[in-house]
């Protein structure tokens, strides 16, 4: 059987929206951090894979969970990440958890509406953000914020992508619902440009994400590590930038991905305004949720 290794796209963690163990994390977290995104990219590259049955696909993550939990020493992913996590006595389930959804992208191709959007963000995007607080051992209070934020970044990314996700794999992540109410059809994905419908469907999901995004606001004030709290506010830099394009630009036929100038822009930006913030104590203001 072909490892899960060689299965891989080519995808690293500097191929991401977000930074992934970038130099202002602790460097003593950076090896677990990426043998966690490892294992996770590789998942998520058998989940993608385009020639790859659904059979096979569920018994490459199947024999990653095995691994993980210690049954087997065939897949590199699962093994280093067992081993990074048993020298930190943590437990896999925020591991455990993405695979949930890896197999959701298996077997699930189309979403009925928000909360089955939502509830596949609790298993695809959500752990990594709890992962990544318990790394740095942060209090469990600081989730709700934390899964907001994640959430947002990862309807960001089906918005990005809603095109390329439709042409390659017939895999949908806009709601059912949002579609029919604007009027659209899923079959205006694979087109160059997105139809007045379409482009009304997702430019009204992404004012929706942003919503997410600023009930993630507070989180930087919550968390007590000061790198930790500055990844967090670039991240959030990131994603706000991102979602302000896809509220007035077309995914199918613009630019909605930051350029290298434009990461660093935000990156210094968010950073700046993290070490103001606290240099001054002021916690940050969510803006009010649309209709509060």
């Amino acid at each position: 059987m072909t490892t899960a290794s060689e299965l891989r796209s080519g995808k690293t963690h500097r191929d991401e929206n977000f930074p992934v163990a970038s130099w202002i994390i602790h460097p003593r977290h950076r090896a677990l951090i990426l043998a966690f995104y490892n294992f996770v990219r590789t998942a998520d590259d058998i989940a993608d894979h385009a020639t790859l049955g659904e059979h096979d696909k569920l018994a490459y993550l199947d024999l990653l969970e095995a691994e993980l939990l210690g049954r087997g020493d065939s897949q590199p992913e699962a093994v280093n990440l067992r081993r990074a996590l048993t020298e930190r006595s943590m437990p896999p389930r925020h591991a455990l958890d993405v695979l949930v959804a890896f197999r959701m992208d298996v077997t699930k191709l189309r979403y009925e509406n928000w909360d089955e959007v939502i509830h596949y963000c609790r298993y695809s995007a959500m752990p990594v953000g709890r992962f990544m607080l318990d790394v740095h051992g942060e209090s469990t209070s600081t989730w709700a914020a934390s899964d907001a934020l994640c959430a947002g970044l990862q309807i960001n990314n089906h918005l990005q992508d809603c095109g390329k996700d439709y042409r390659d794999l017939n895999r949908v992540y806009l709601p059912r619902d949002a579609l029919a109410a604007a009027g659209a059809s899923v079959e205006a994905l694979g087109a160059a440009r997105s139809s007045a419908p379409l482009l009304q469907c997702l430019h009204s999901l992404a004012a929706r994400t942003e919503i997410l995004l600023n009930e993630s606001k507070p989180l930087v004030a919550e968390v007590k590590d000061f790198r930790l709290g500055l990844e967090i506010s670039v991240i959030q830099a990131f994603a706000d930038k991102i979602v302000g394009l896809l509220k007035v630009r077309d995914p199918l036929s613009e630019t909605v991905h930051l350029g290298p100038m434009q990461l660093l822009a935000h990156s210094l930006g968010g950073m700046a305004g993290e070490m103001t913030r606290r240099a001054v104590g002021r916690r940050p203001v969510s803006k009010p949720a649309a209709g509060a």
